[in-house]
């Protein structure tokens, strides 16, 4: 299960090149073979993050301290476009991201972070750029506060903005949930709702089946 999401005040890493897809977040082969979960986060933005020997990137954000503290992202748009590899998500939470703050994300790779206890978070461009600078100006000490319960994100000089989020996903994020789960909360009602539709619809509770 996904862990519980409630407030968060952490370091956070500007990476603001746009349409940054899920094959830059991890190459395809890195889930192949032996590849495993638990595993993954070495691998995250290994383009941007190793040299072609091997080594560090010393110009890549995340090799740099204090960054590689890192909690938070905030990134450029259309963060994890591309193909839907759920592996995307499972090497940035292995790597110790919790929330990503943007003003768009790839539309999968969007829910997989809800799958997987990591906070996507959508706000204006004009936001996003703000806490960056704020960031920057700070080289990283200036930490973001984000409160999910009261859907508010602190900058590190201390303006607030509010965020919007599905009612349902943030519901699942506070109490550690996936969706397999928050439906299971409700399966009172669904043996409920089951029971008097076999009495309303009998057929389609027999239908395909054998005499």
């Amino acid at each position: 299960m996904p862990k519980p999401f409630n407030r968060l005040t952490a370091i956070a890493a500007p990476i603001m090149r746009g349409n940054i897809d899920t094959d830059v977040i991890i190459r395809i082969e890195r889930l192949v073979g032996n590849s495993i979960r638990g595993t993954l986060g070495k691998w995250a933005f290994g383009v941007l993050r190793y040299l072609p020997d091997g080594s560090e990137n010393p110009e890549f954000i995340l090799n740099r301290e204090p960054y590689r503290q890192a909690e938070i992202l905030v990134t450029g748009p259309n963060f994890g476009c591309g193909s839907s590899r759920e592996g995307a998500v499972w090497s940035l939470q292995e790597m110790g991201i919790r929330a990503i703050i943007g003003s768009g994300f790839g539309d999968i790779f969007f829910a997989n972070c809800f799958q997987n206890g990591i906070l996507p978070i959508v706000v204006d461009r004009e936001i996003v750029d703000g806490l960056a600078a704020e960031i920057e100006i700070t080289q990283g000490a200036g930490r973001i506060g984000i409160d999910l319960e009261g859907q508010t994100i602190t900058s590190p000089t201390g303006k607030r903005h509010s965020f919007e989020i599905d009612p349902r996903r943030r519901e699942g994020l506070l109490r550690g949930l996936d969706e397999v789960a928050l439906t299971l909360q409700r399966d009172d009602e669904i043996r409920a709702f089951q029971t008097s539709d076999r009495g309303t619809r009998p057929w389609i509770h027999f239908a395909g089946k054998s005499a």
